[in-house]
C-alpha cells in the first residue's frame, strides 16, 4: 500500500468512526455468497464490510443463495441473533420468502437490488418493512417516458422496439405519455433486432422526417442505428435506456446518443471513500457502494430511534438521509422518493451526464 493512500484511508476511518452508541448496532447482511450470483452477493458483502468497519458497526453477514429456501433460512438466522436490521438482498426469491419472518421478528429491510414493483406496492396488504436503495422495475420506462416527452416536446421524434417484452413496454409506456402530452410521435415501428446494418429502418425513418428516435432495444443495435443513420446523413439523435450501459461490440455508438440510466456510483462517491476501496484493494462497482450507503442509513436510522424514541421503521420513513453515494429518502412505501435514472450524452468517449453538456 502507498504510505499516502495508507493515510488517506486511515483519515478517513477515523473520521467517520465517531460517537459510537453505548451497545453497538448489529446489522444483518443477506446476500448469495454461492452459486451463480456469488459475484454480487461478493459485492454486498465488501461494500458493507467497509462501511461496519468505517461506522464501528457489527454485521452477521448470511448466504441466502437467491432461494426461497435460502432467504427464508437466513431470515431465521437473522431472527434467532437479534440483528436491529438487515441489509442486502439482491433475488425476489430469497426476499419474499425473508419477509414474513423479519416481520414477525420486527426487523426491517434494506435491499440494494430487489428491483419488483410488488415488494413495495403490497405494503397495505402485506406491512412487510422494506426499503428499496435502487430503482422499481418500472422506474427506467417511467423516466423514459417523463423526460423524453419533456426533451423532445418540440421535436419530430420516433418510437421504435425490437420486439421483446423489454423493448415494447418501454416504447408504449413514452408513446402513451407522449399522447397524454398531445405529443404524437411521426413514426412508430418494430425493428429487427441483431442485424448487421439497420439501414432500411434508418431509411424509413429519414422519409417520415424523423429528427429524434427513441429505440428500445439492445445498445449493440442502437450504435449501428446511429452508424448507419451518419452514413445516410439523416441527422438523427437516438436515444435508449439502461442497456445502453454495457459497452457496444465493434460499431462504437454516435456521439450524441442519450442514455436514461443511474449514475455510475462510483462517479458521485465522496473521493475519500474511493481511497478507501482503493486502500483495500476493492473494486468499487456494482453493489459495493449501494452496500456501503444501506449501512450508512441503518446506523443513522437508529440513531434516530434512539433519539426520538420511534420505531426504526418509522425512523427510516420520509427522512433525508447522506450517504456517499448522495442523499437519500424513503416515501411510505419504502421506495426512493425519487427516481435516480438520469439522462447522459454520449461524447465519443463517455457517457456524461447531459446537464454538464
Amino acid at each position: 500500500m502507498r504510505p499516502r493512500t495508507r493515510t488517506i484511508a486511515a483519515l478517513f476511518w477515523l473520521f467517520l468512526a465517531n460517537a459510537a452508541s453505548a451497545q453497538t448496532l448489529l446489522v444483518g447482511v443477506s446476500a448469495p455468497l454461492s452459486g451463480p450470483s456469488a459475484i454480487l452477493g461478493k459485492q454486498v458483502e465488501a461494500g458493507t464490510g467497509l462501511a461496519a468497519e468505517a461506522n464501528g458497526i457489527e454485521l452477521k453477514t448470511v448466504d441466502d443463495a437467491c432461494t426461497a429456501d435460502g432467504g427464508a433460512a437466513a431470515a431465521r438466522e437473522f431472527a434467532a441473533a437479534k440483528v436491529n436490521i438487515v441489509v442486502g438482498f439482491l433475488c425476489t426469491e430469497a426476499i419474499e420468502a425473508a419477509m414474513p419472518i423479519l416481520k414477525d421478528a420486527g426487523i426491517p429491510v434494506i435491499t440494494v437490488g430487489v428491483r419488483t414493483e410488488s415488494l413495495t406496492d403490497r405494503r397495505a396488504k402485506t406491512g412487510w418493512p422494506v426499503y428499496r436503495l435502487g430503482p422499481r422495475g418500472d422506474d427506467e420506462r417511467n423516466t423514459v417516458a417523463s423526460t423524453l416527452t419533456r426533451l423532445w416536446q418540440s421535436e419530430l421524434f420516433a418510437i421504435i422496439d425490437d420486439g421483446t417484452i423489454y423493448g415494447r413496454e418501454i416504447a408504449e409506456t413514452l408513446r402513451a405519455e407522449a399522447e397524454q402530452a398531445a405529443l404524437k410521435p411521426v413514426f412508430v415501428d418494430t425493428f429487427r433486432p441483431q442485424l448487421d446494418n439497420q439501414i432500411g429502418m434508418i431509411g424509413r425513418l429519414k422519409k417520415a422526417g424523423a429528427t429524434h428516435v427513441f429505440a428500445g432495444g439492445d445498445g449493440d443495435d442502437i450504435a449501428i442505428m446511429g452508424r448507419d443513420a451518419a452514413q445516410l446523413q439523416a441527422g438523427i439523435v437516438f436515444a435508449g435506456g439502461e442497456n445502453l450501459r454495457t459497452p457496444p461490440g465493434d460499431v462504437p455508438y454516435a456521439v450524441g446518443t442519450l442514455m436514461i440510466a443511474p449514475p455510475e456510483w462510483a462517479d458521485v462517491a465522496d473521493p475519500k471513500v474511493l481511497a478507501a476501496f482503493d486502500a483495500r484493494k476493492v473494486v468499487a462497482d456494482g453493489y459495493t457502494l449501494p452496500a456501503f450507503a444501506a449501512v450508512e442509513i441503518a446506523k443513522a436510522a437508529s440513531g434516530l430511534s434512539e433519539s426520538s424514541g420511534k420505531p426504526l421503521t418509522e425512523a427510516l420513513t420520509g427522512q433525508d438521509f447522506t450517504t456517499e453515494i448522495g442523499p437519500i429518502r424513503f416515501d411510505a412505501k419504502g421506495d426512493l422518493s425519487q427516481s435516480p435514472y438520469r439522462v447522459f450524452r454520449f461524447d465519443g468517449t463517455r457517457f456524461a451526464p447531459l446537464e454538464s453538456n
